[in-house]
């Protein structure tokens, strides 16, 4: 299904926040399984499958890396269920670099200066990177399209480290 067409915004990975709001609460309304409780039960299914389809979408949408998974997939590149791996060698030394970084944390006189300095880093690259994405999904090219599911892969993984700095963070500030 195309997120995009469910909610009538046309195919980008700049995506107006505010106005997807809005659609997603009028979808919402006209969706709704309570507005169909005294139908019939064929009614009360398609509103609850019509309704989980609405929360899917705006969850995607609402959301870069996801929103351009989703411009991948309507583009005929699945990453929802690979396992390819990133092959960039300078980005795999970058992740062991940041592994050993959290992995030494405890050797370390001021953890939470170091856990910063490497939020900040990370969060360089993230928005990097996403403009990186948003100027590979402009382009139509397959190339352009395999680039920025490159890209993705990386993303991921530096979201993945910022989940992993905030939970080191929130332990050692329980401390």
């Amino acid at each position: 299904m195309n997120y995009f067409e469910l909610f009538n915004i046309s195919v980008s990975f700049d995506v107006d926040l505010s106005a997807l709001s809005q659609t997603y609460q009028q979808l919402q309304r006209l969706t709704h399984p309570d507005k169909f409780a005294s139908g019939s039960e064929q009614d009360k299914l398609v509103a609850i499958q019509k309704n989980a389809q609405v929360n899917d979408a705006y969850s995607t949408l609402k959301s870069p890396l996801p929103r351009a998974e989703h411009i991948l997939s309507l583009r005929g590149i699945d990453l929802q269920h690979e396992q390819q791996t990133i092959k960039d060698t300078a980005f795999l030394m970058q992740q062991m670099e940041w592994r050993e970084a959290l992995a030494e944390l405890d050797d370390n006189s001021d953890p939470l200066d170091v856990l910063a300095s490497l939020e900040d880093e990370i969060k360089h690259n993230v928005k990097s990177d996403l403009s990186k994405l948003q100027s590979l999904l402009a382009s139509e090219q397959e190339a352009a399209a395999l680039q920025a599911a490159d890209v993705i892969r990386k993303l991921k993984f530096l979201y993945k480290m910022l989940a992993e700095i905030e939970l080191k963070e929130e332990a050692l500030n329980d401390f």
